[in-house]
């Protein structure tokens, strides 16, 4: 089974106020990790540590279809 991720994303004041939603289909929250550090060219690298925690708290959605893994959206400001 895979779910729909909508991670916050977030580079923490003082670096910059970038934030936006992440959307991300993946089995767990540890290919989602892995998807989205893939990703990481658009982020600051030094902030990889605390995805983690951000995946965790993310809102998940049970999918009934069959999906690749993937990013769906990424919406930053």
């Amino acid at each position: 089974m895979k779910y729909l991720y909508l991670v916050d994303y977030w580079v923490p004041f003082p670096s910059s106020e970038y934030g936006g939603v992440l959307s991300v289909i993946a089995e767990n929250d540890s290919e989602c990790h892995d998807l989205l550090l893939d990703w990481r060219d658009d982020y600051i690298s030094e902030y990889d540590s605390r995805i983690m925690e951000r995946i965790v708290n993310a809102n998940k959605f049970a999918l009934e279809n069959e999906e690749d893994s993937r990013i769906v959206d990424i919406f930053t400001t």
